[in-house]
């Protein structure tokens, strides 16, 4: 195997905390159930990544490795603590009872880690002002300024409402689960609302140097095939169809500067025709069943203008 620099190395952890460490912390979170003691072993993962993988090589999936290492981070965390109490324990016992798992779940079984904090997050027991900020921090990782930014409000405000929606979940024993089938329906509208204002979030950055952020809104539309393969409902195809089509025109919205091209003088050239056939079946569908909501509309309105030869 050829040596490779410790820059190299720290340039692949970089990378892969950018695409993976929110699915690292969504199963760090399944199997702990403890979203503070989760947050810190998943840090503790991936510092202890740039050492050991420039020891022994990069892991051939570095997801599992990282789920694996924080696991047992946790453990040592809980064991350094001088006095456990029964809560600790619990957590203790849980996690060495499980060494194995990780490594026998499937990538899609890991996959569905994010969904089940998604549901968590937009538990009816949370207030719903709570739920979706909780929701942008946990699960998307987006920092309380940004979230505090898109809802208009200050950062100190908003930390305080991600710490109560938090302590809500712990206290109240609410499930690291995707709900049955029977309850999905009345949970679905806060988990639209947040994969909507995730990919807004990455359509168009309320905070930093870049006017778009791809990976936001990648991981939207993401979440949105995941959660249509959980429920076939109209109104998942048509918020899938509205992210899909907005993002067909990313290549075409802004000049080489970062300027902003509005719709009209977009080069259309550039649009991804794939994703707008994927969207437009997606919109035909979902009004063809009859149920038309708002994602549907503001859809069906998208598909027209992405399909027109010309802006006039």
């Amino acid at each position: 195997m050829s040596e490779i620099s410790s820059a190299e190395i720290r340039a692949k952890v970089d990378e892969v905390y950018r695409t993976e460490s929110r699915r690292v912390f969504a199963t760090l979170i399944r199997l702990i159930g403890d979203f503070d003691l989760a947050e810190e072993a998943m840090h503790e993962a991936f510092a202890a990544a740039v050492e050991q993988w420039h020891r022994d090589g990069i892991p051939a999936n570095p997801r599992s490795w990282l789920v694996s290492t924080g696991r047992f981070k946790a453990i040592d965390h809980i064991r350094r603590r001088v006095r456990f109490d029964e809560a600790q324990l619990e957590v203790a016992q849980r996690l060495e009872s499980i060494a194995g798992l990780n490594a026998d779940k499937s990538d899609s079984e890991v996959e569905d880690d994010r969904l089940r904090l998604i549901f968590t997050c937009c538990h009816p027991a949370i207030a719903p002002q709570v739920q979706i900020p909780l929701t942008l921090r946990e699960v998307c990782g987006l920092t309380t300024e940004e979230i505090a930014s898109a809802f208009l409000t200050s950062p100190a405000t908003m930390a305080q409402r991600i710490v109560r929606g938090k302590s809500k979940i712990r206290d109240a024993g609410i499930p690291y689960v995707v709900p049955d089938r029977a309850d999905l329906p009345e949970r679905l509208d806060a988990v639209l609302t947040v994969v909507y204002l995730v990919f807004n979030e990455g359509y168009s950055a309320s905070s930093g140097d870049s006017l778009t952020r791809k990976d936001l809104s990648e991981e939207a539309i993401r979440l949105g095939r995941l959660l249509l393969g959980l429920l076939d409902d109209p109104e998942v195809k048509g918020l899938l169809a509205l992210m899909l089509i907005h993002e067909s025109r990313r290549e075409a919205r802004s000049t080489a500067n970062g300027d902003l091209i509005l719709l009209e003088d977009q080069d259309r050239s550039l649009w991804d025709q794939d994703k707008i056939r994927e969207g437009t079946a997606l919109v035909e569908q979902a009004i063809a069943s009859g149920e038309v909501g708002s994602y549907t509309i503001q859809a069906a309105i998208a598909s027209v203008h992405a399909v027109a030869p010309r802006g006039a």
